[in-house]
């Protein structure tokens, strides 16, 4: 009978620790068409996951516009310098050229790989040139994996994503953006 209680316990322990811990690395993503659930790969890119909760927990994606969105592709935001459309700093032409005032992080690339839903990190040529942009993939793009960091997937909430509004041309560049409404640890 002991050992009986004693397994329930232990079982329900897991279960409690498990689940404390993954909502510890679960986001929401506001969207207009409805909330995105995101989780974050802390194990294998601690320091992109720490800047993403540090940067949403402070209200800095707040209002952040999707400036480049590619059918097929992804759709990129991020940049809390020039794509905050509540900010005096909002220049629409400039966005994608902005990061955060923290200094850019060091390449964490890792095995996962770029696919539907993937979350990963917006970089310029340089690979420890990663700030505070990110992208979401629409479909699978092999061609950026261990070249960009990924640190999340969408674990719900996918046909939100799949409404971002479209850029046009190859860079994606759209005008009148959708953008964050917030973006929270759940």
């Amino acid at each position: 009978m002991n050992k009986y209680l004693v397994n329930i316990i232990f079982i329900i322990s897991l279960i409690f620790f498990n689940n404390a811990y993954s909502k510890e690395n679960v986001m929401i993503l506001k969207l207009k068409s409805g909330d995105v659930k995101i989780e974050l790969f802390s194990d294998v890119a601690p320091k992109h996951v720490e800047r993403i909760k540090t940067l949403a927990n402070d209200g800095l994606y707040d209002s952040v516009v999707f400036h480049r969105v590619i059918d097929g592709f992804m759709a990129q935001t991020g940049d809390v310098k020039f794509g905050n459309s509540s900010s005096k700093n909002f220049d629409l032409r400039r966005a994608g050229m902005g990061g955060s005032d923290l200094p850019d992080l060091p390449a964490e690339f890792n095995d996962l790989p770029h696919e539907k839903g993937t979350v990963s990190m917006a970089r310029s040529s340089d690979p420890n040139s990663a700030n505070s942009q990110f992208f979401i993939c629409f479909e699978p793009a092999p061609f950026l994996d261990r070249n960009y960091t990924v640190f999340g997937k969408v674990i719900e909430g996918m046909e939100h994503v799949n409404k971002i509004k479209r850029g046009e041309g190859q860079n994606g560049s759209v005008n009148d953006p959708d953008k964050i409404i917030s973006f929270k640890s759940l």
